[in-house]
């Protein structure tokens, strides 16, 4: 017996079954190529989204990058050199000496008027700032300051011995592996110095030593030269850019090896 409801397409004079039969499947498969392609666009859009999330917790959290807006830190770092930053120190991983360091300004260190501003369209200042979030660009390095750590808390620090020596405990550094001096210059700093690193603070000089506003040029501030913990975004880890500076960053253990704690 015959089902009753079945539909079939029964043959036409005119071909009008045939054509109705081609013409369901036609729309059948152009269904489903759409259904393909706005799988596929939901896949993009879910995968990018997922990967903006992941790369801003990753540079919020975990490294950062920044660009080298000054010669202070020549010849370890050279101007728009690019560093990779490690965000977990100093809050999970302590700060040593040698380490160089990425920190805002704790205060009176830079002068605003100074400050870079970006030469950009409105436009382009936004996509600056969306792709300074996921960290591929660094918009507010000029706002940051790049040194290295000479001393931690409890540690005094002073300038300069007989030899032109910098101390640290009263041992005296030999600072030739990264200190850039002027031409016959052999003295460490040209302002002398001695100071006693407060709590949660670092005392930090550029490599290059004569032309570096560090921790000995803002003794008038607020932090009276220090820099507090909570001011330090991490440490600069490599150099990631240009490709021919690639190098991982030395904290030259060698140099402070014979340095103790002087935190209490």
């Amino acid at each position: 017996m015959s089902d009753p409801t079945a539909r079939e397409a029964r043959p036409q004079p005119d071909g009008s079954a045939a054509y109705t039969t081609r013409s369901s499947r036609r729309r059948a498969e152009h269904d489903t190529r759409r259904r393909g392609w706005l799988t596929f666009l939901r896949d993009v859009v879910v995968i990018v989204v997922a990967a903006v999330i992941i790369s801003a917790l990753i540079q919020n959290f975990l490294i950062r990058s920044f660009y080298i807006p000054s010669a202070s830190m020549e010849n370890t770092l050279q101007i728009n050199d690019r560093i990779i930053v490690n965000r977990l120190q100093p809050s999970l991983s302590p700060i040593e000496h040698g380490d160089i360091v990425v920190f805002r300004d704790p205060g009176g260190w830079l002068d605003p008027n100074l400050i870079p501003a970006p030469e950009q369209n409105g436009l382009l200042s936004v996509i600056d700032q969306v792709l300074g979030f996921v960290g591929l660009t660094a918009p507010d390095s000029g706002e940051h300051l790049v040194k290295r750590v000479i001393g931690l808390p409890g540690d005094e620090v002073a300038c300069c011995n007989t030899l032109g020596q910098l101390t640290v405990n009263g041992v005296p550094i030999d600072e030739s592996p990264y200190v850039l001096l002027p031409a016959g210059e052999t003295r460490a700093s040209g302002i002398d110095f001695d100071v006693v690193v407060p709590p949660d603070s670092l005392w930090v000089m550029g490599d290059n030593r004569y032309d570096s506003a560090d921790s000995r040029l803002n003794q008038d501030t607020p932090s009276k030269g220090f820099v507090p913990f909570s001011s330090v975004v991490g440490r600069a880890v490599v150099i990631s850019w240009p490709i021919d500076r690639w190098t991982w960053l030395d904290d030259y253990p060698s140099v402070f090896a014979g340095v103790e704690s002087g935190e209490p």
